[in-house]
């Protein structure tokens, strides 16, 4: 549980090809952003062949968010990109959706993040690629979903974190309610989609059926409240914010060391024995108002301020050995620079590298899955827009001739290799997304 600033020690990729649990899966992506590129992502660690398609005109808009940005690739682009090869495509040209349609009969899985009906009304929707491919996974992430009355409203991950509860218990009592600091329903979803892909994925090696998932933002974020929800269900009390506290099991929370704060998790009555032996007051464990995790939630008011005098009385260091030595549960606060800097985080090689070519050698968080047989790999890095456009149309059939037209035309754009698009003006235009 080291915090100190040594440098990050990188892993580097592992050299060769592996069988991997996708391969030979084809996923068409048409998504942006972060839900569906995260999952599509993840599909890619596992094996998948990923095309992702964007607009010729900027691509995934995330390409632009920054600072920061490795040479001109923004940090936040490639936290979800990896692994997958792009096609720079207008969806709006007649030229543009039979790519699309080329792409979809050759694909196992669709995604898209598009406002419910825009896939459709863009000739992409799930009714229209299936007589293309009978057996097709499609998968729509929304907002909200493609039925009810918010059907239709735009679904920001900041917009589901208010109005699923998620910002209600988040924060200190007396104060404003917050949101999580890092896009969780985004990224819920995004795991969601993965698991329902490669579900029906499985439904279809038995079967030969594929078939429609239908996931929204808030949805996930709902079931995602899990025990809170949970608690209300079955209580019928409203859950309230408890800061750094939970609801139902004392303590567990952060308190303050003489040198700043640490976390401390006592998940049952033994722990809580343990605890109060270590913190010189062992007859706390037999005083009846804490004895049960039951009584130390009714009279957390009573017991916290009386654990916090005692952890103000040495470091958050000597706190953290002494109580590991009684198996404690307790950790540091770190801050992203300690994280990367953790032994723990560098012996399970949780940030790889990559060379990009426009950024050169960047650092990537790893896959936190460790599978024994067919380890994640790292194949590709996240790509430059349109990079592969050529390499994919000729998969396709189209000659070199047809490809320059193409392009000319503004239904497609060719990587940064090849200069601007001639069409990269008002004939490139931006399909409308679903959710952002």
């Amino acid at each position: 549980m080291r915090m100190d600033d040594e440098a990050p020690k990188w892993a580097p990729i592992p050299p060769g090809d592996v069988a991997a649990p996708l391969a030979g899966v084809r996923v068409l992506d048409l998504s942006r952003v972060l839900a569906g590129p995260f999952c599509t992502m993840l599909l890619g660690d596992l094996g998948a062949e990923v095309i992702k398609v964007e607009t010729p005109r900027g691509g995934d808009e995330t390409r632009s968010w920054g600072p920061p940005f490795a040479g001109d690739v923004s940090a936040y682009y490639l936290c979800a990109n990896r692994n997958k090869r792009s096609i720079a495509v207008n969806l709006k040209s007649a030229e543009g959706l039979e790519v699309i349609r080329r792409l979809a009969a050759r694909s196992d899985v669709v995604i898209e993040n598009f406002r419910p009906g825009k896939a459709e009304e863009l000739g992409v929707g799930y009714t229209q690629l299936k007589e293309l491919r009978p057996d097709l996974v499609y998968c729509s992430i929304s907002g909200f979903g493609q039925t009810g009355p918010y059907r239709n409203l735009p679904g920001y991950d900041f917009i589901v974190q208010a109005m699923s509860g998620l910002m209600s218990i988040t924060g200190e009592a007396d104060r404003r309610p917050m949101k999580v600091g890092v896009a969780v329903a985004d990224v819920f979803t995004g795991l969601f989609a993965a698991l329902g892909i490669v579900s029906a994925l499985r439904v279809k090696e038995r079967t030969g059926v594929g078939q429609y998932i239908d996931l929204a933002l808030m949805d996930v974020q709902i079931a995602a409240m899990v025990n809170v929800a949970s608690n209300y269900l079955v209580g019928g009390n409203v859950p309230r914010r408890y800061g750094n506290q939970h609801p139902n099991i004392v303590p567990y929370q952060t308190f303050e060391a003489a040198d700043g704060e640490i976390a401390v998790a006592v998940g049952n009555d033994r722990q809580f024995r343990r605890l109060c032996e270590t913190m010189g007051v062992p007859e706390w464990a037999e005083d009846p108002r804490f004895a049960t995790n039951d009584r130390r939630v009714e009279n957390r008011d009573v017991l916290i301020p009386m654990l916090q005098e005692r952890f103000r009385t040495r470091t958050g260091r000597e706190w953290m050995t002494a109580l590991a030595e009684h198996e404690i549960p307790c950790g540091p606060i770190q801050t992203m620079d300690q994280v990367f800097a953790d032994p723990q985080v560098q012996a399970r090689e949780m940030v790889r590298r990559l060379v990009h070519p426009s950024a050169g050698e960047v650092p990537v968080v790893a896959n936190p899955l460790k599978l024994s047989e067919t380890p994640v790999q790292i194949r590709r890095h996240p790509p430059d827009l349109g990079e592969h456009t050529e390499e994919i149309l000729l998969e396709l059939g189209y000659t070199l001739e047809q490809i320059e037209a193409l392009e000319a035309g503004g239904s497609v754009r060719r990587g940064r290799s090849r200069g601007p698009a001639p069409g990269d003006g008002a004939s490139g235009q931006r399909p409308e997304s679903d959710s952002r």
